[in-house]
């Protein structure tokens, strides 16, 4: 992985989060930190111009309005995607989907030729479909097995959380 230049691209939210509370760190940017120190990878957060409500029912309610309207929220920055070999996507799954200012990020890009690996962050719908939407959403690209770890362990296991990574990343 370190031969190939790697860029994990992710998206996270601090706040009020469900199952762990208010929190400093987002749980996906915990996780996107270390994949960066395994693979030495360059990293960018996806961060969406108009921030989500510190609130977790007000963020939800925001969210499930940009889902079902399949918007695509402004986000501050880009990373030159088409400059690396291999790109980890990371996300919060969100009602079985990845929150809308990741695919504002990922229609920005051509992927043709690409390796998109994802991981996520959850607290019991594991990956679901999103996969299969990278699929779609990334053209030509090669979609790699992600990883789907409890936002949880994320924040309160860190060494498991680690582990998980570790093994994981052996692995592709």
């Amino acid at each position: 992985m370190k031969a190939k230049k790697t860029l994990v691209a992710f998206f996270s939210r601090a706040g009020e989060n469900y199952a762990v509370g208010n929190i400093a760190e987002g749980n996906t940017r915990i996780i996107a930190d270390m994949i960066v120190d395994e693979t030495g990878g360059d990293i960018f957060q996806i961060t969406p111009e108009t921030p989500y409500p510190e609130d977790y029912a007000q963020c939800t309610e925001v969210a499930k309005r940009e889902l079902a309207a399949k918007a695509r929220p402004a986000v501050k920055g880009d990373a030159a995607v088409e400059d690396y070999d291999t790109i980890f996507i990371g996300y919060p799954n969100w009602w079985g989907d990845m929150p809308m200012p990741v695919y504002t990020f990922i229609e920005k890009h051509r992927w043709q030729g690409k390796t998109v690996i994802p991981f996520c962050t959850h607290e019991g719908s594991g990956l679901s479909g999103t996969e299969h939407k990278l699929k779609t959403a990334c053209q030509g690209a090669t979609i790699m097995k992600g990883i789907a770890l409890r936002g949880a362990t994320a924040q309160n296991e860190r060494a498991r959380a680690k582990e998980s990574i570790n093994e994981w990343l052996s692995k592709l």
